[in-house]
């Protein structure tokens, strides 16, 4: 009898020729470019520095697209962007000690998005590590310890032919459910000796899937069929795992109205007779979602922003189904289902019978209406104009990226993806910087169609180094600036704790000069302009900048009591 783990892959011949004839002049560095090749990767993202020259030294032997960055973190924002767009593991190419520890913001934001980054970074020489202070440029006494709690998994590789290994098994950890940034670390004098390893051909690019316990299914099929109220939670989780179809044929079968978090915009048509939208950060939604006898949570810990800042109290059952083992009831009991959410949501589809339900597209109207009326009464005219400004001039298929500034906040709440997929924000870690350098990524990724990033003038001098990548690479990246002179968030959450705020106004470039220095075209708009100006950036090729001259205010919260 053959067992399926009995089968040797056997080369081919021509296989057998590369390998007992390698070509002259390869390096560790080879090694790394040729298993990145193999698994399917075509693009890597990073900068190079001393100890990783060998690596950057064998991208010019190999067909990979190199896209460099001025700045470590930005280039990490740009490999989480190209994760999340294409669903592969985003090579990011790092050099030791500073360059390494400079990545740290933006593999922190992949963790919390599940976006597969393969972070791949040089190491001080194999004498030095052990934390041995034999004092080599950048040397830390324990790289890796800076991204254990980051990262999902760290591979320290201390020979050459522990190259194809570590890198196949970081690669599989990356785009293992949930994705997430990993991190692979490879001494200098590793990458720079000469290799006789054979040419790496190829390799196991297929994570493991992660069904869910069928008994756990069963019973949650079960509480679902005999629900009268029923309610589902979309997290970002149905976004990754390419289940937002699967999500609207459960939530028609059972006529439960969906709510999307922030991080699952998208999952969940917005127009739906039974789309609650997403309006998380509402006591009226809140207020529905805990009259629910039975929510059903996809792919989401409900965490801080997505319980409105954690005044969320479910009266009725929860059934959770989350890829993140840690996650699982850690905010609310629940019956955890631990599944990628695509897997899961299947799952149930075969088994929970459609139910009849009159009233749900009725509640939903009426939710929304109270949520309208809420914000209406709150003289945030320009605010909302803004943001609709912006979702006409966007085409319906662009993706769009947002940084840490009120028309994010906004947008969490109030914008239309038009789909899984297209908007993304730096929610997960709510650092700053974040949308331009991954805007870049996401046209490296799909030049066929624009990017939109939106930054306050406090995050885009984050990034506005990337002028300079934009540019040398003529990506479709159109980056609109609303420029209030200040952290505008932080100078409102201030003035209302304390009366003033401190700390919190800048002096500022002319946005439009500097991105013309970069040679970038860029226009200054009003509100009254901004849907016509930025149309016209959308739809001109290559970088523009749009800059937005204005102070907007937030809706109140429901989360203070």
């Amino acid at each position: 009898m053959t067992h399926d783990h009995d089968l040797v892959l056997r080369p081919t011949p021509a296989q057998t020729e590369a390998a007992l004839n390698p070509p002259p002049g390869r390096t560790g560095g080879d090694l790394v470019v040729e298993t990145l090749a193999g698994l399917g990767a075509t693009t890597v993202f990073g900068l190079p520095g001393q100890h990783a020259l060998g690596m950057f030294d064998a991208l010019r032997r190999s067909g990979l697209r190199y896209l460099g960055l001025r700045v470590e973190n930005n280039a990490g924002f740009a490999a989480d962007a190209y994760g999340r767009i294409t669903g592969e593991a985003a090579p990011l190419l790092l050099s030791t000690g500073p360059g390494a520890l400079t990545s740290l913001a933006a593999l922190q934001e992949a963790a919390a998005a599940s976006a597969p980054v393969l972070a791949i970074s040089s190491q001080v020489p194999t004498a030095g590590l052990g934390g041995g202070r034999r004092g080599y440029l950048h040397e830390l006494p324990d790289q890796a310890a800076s991204f254990r709690g980051v990262v999902k998994s760290v591979h320290t590789v201390r020979t050459q032919s522990q190259i194809p290994s570590a890198i196949e098994a970081a690669w599989k950890s990356a785009l293992s459910a949930p994705h997430g940034p990993v991190w692979v670390e490879i001494p200098q004098d590793v990458l720079l000796a000469q290799t006789v390893i054979p040419v790496v051909t190829g390799g196991d690019a297929f994570p493991e899937e992660l069904p869910p316990r069928p008994e756990l299914t069963a019973v949650a099929a079960d509480l679902l069929s005999k629900a009268a109220r029923p309610a589902i939670i979309a997290g970002g989780g149905v976004v990754r795992a390419d289940a937002s179809g699967k999500l609207k044929q459960l939530a028609e079968r059972l006529r439960a109205p969906v709510v999307t978090t922030p991080g699952g915009k998208g999952a969940f048509p917005w127009t739906h007779p039974l789309s609650l939208q997403s309006w998380i950060e509402d006591r009226h939604t809140t207020d529905f979602l805990e009259d629910a006898d039975v929510l059903l949570v996809v792919g989401s810990g409900l965490g801080e922003l997505s319980s409105n800042y954690h005044t969320f109290k479910p009266r009725g059952r929860v059934v959770q189904i989350e890829a993140d083992l840690g996650k699982l009831e850690s905010n609310h009991p629940a019956l955890g289902i631990h599944a990628d959410a695509r897997l899961a949501l299947q799952a149930l589809l075969e088994t929970v019978p459609a139910r009849e339900d009159a009233t749900a597209a009725v509640r939903v109207r009426e939710v929304l209406a109270k949520v309208a009326d809420r914000i209406a009464t709150q003289e945030l005219t320009l605010e909302q104009d803004v943001l609709a400004s912006v979702r006409r001039a966007l085409p319906a298929d662009s993706p769009s990226f947002w940084d840490m500034t009120i028309l994010a906040y906004w947008a969490w709440s109030a914008f239309d993806a038009k789909g899984p997929n297209h908007m993304h924000s730096a929610q997960g870690a709510g650092g700053l910087g974040y949308a331009f350098p991954a805007a870049l990524g996401a046209a490296a990724a799909d030049p066929t169609r624009p990017v939109l990033a939106v930054s306050g003038d406090g995050g885009a001098l984050y990034s506005i180094a990337e002028l300079a990548t934009a540019r040398q690479y003529d990506l479709n990246v159109t980056w609109l600036i609303v420029d209030d002179g200040g952290y505008g968030i932080l100078r409102e959450y201030m003035t209302d704790a304390f009366g003033e705020a401190t700390a919190t106004e800048l002096t500022r470039p002319d946005y439009v000069a500097l991105a013309e220095s970069f040679g970038v075209p860029g226009v200054r708009t009003t509100p009254e302009n901004l849907e016509q100006d930025l149309a016209r950036a959308l739809a001109a090729p290559g970088p523009s900048v749009v800059l937005l001259p204005a102070v907007l205010r937030m809706f109140a919260p429901t989360h203070l009591g």
